[in-house]
């Protein structure tokens, strides 16, 4: 009897072990399907990711600056009230509009208190951005941002 039982045992797990592979192996080849169509959806991510980094570049270089004439930017005069206001009616913040001409937050902020005055080239800067309107400022920024 001991051996009826024995053979029996070994029948079972062979079966059982039969039947466990058979469950795996469709389990593991969906897996690896799965790992292989992960990998290639990260490699269109990098992809589109690096052709969107491409395109903001390009939309920025494309994008025209705010230039004004020599003759204009040499009469153009500076008033810390102006720039106050300025700022405030485009709704930005001092470091926004920083950003807008081209120097720190600090340096706007002391512009508007009278502190320091900007430099002839940062005043041509300014009267560049003096004819940005609020839409404008506001999608300029954006693309500074980017």
């Amino acid at each position: 009897m001991p051996n009826l039982a024995s053979v029996l045992k070994d029948e079972i797990r062979r079966l059982a072990r039969k039947e466990i592979k058979s469950q795996t192996t469709t389990a593991k080849r969906m897996a690896a399907q799965h790992r292989r169509d992960i990998a290639e959806l990260k490699r269109q991510a990098q992809n589109l990711t690096k052709r969107v980094a491409f395109l903001e570049s390009q939309e920025r270089k494309r994008m025209p600056r705010p230039r004004v004439s020599k003759d204009v930017a040499e009469r153009a005069r500076f008033s810390p009230k102006w720039l106050k206001s300025h700022r405030q009616r485009l709704g930005v913040s001092a470091a926004d509009y920083a950003k807008l001409v081209g120097v720190s937050a600090l340096t706007v902020y002391n512009w508007e208190q009278g502190k320091s005055k900007p430099r002839k080239q940062q005043v041509a800067a300014l009267a560049a951005v003096r004819g940005l309107g609020k839409r404008e400022a506001l999608k300029r920024l954006e693309m500074l941002e980017r």
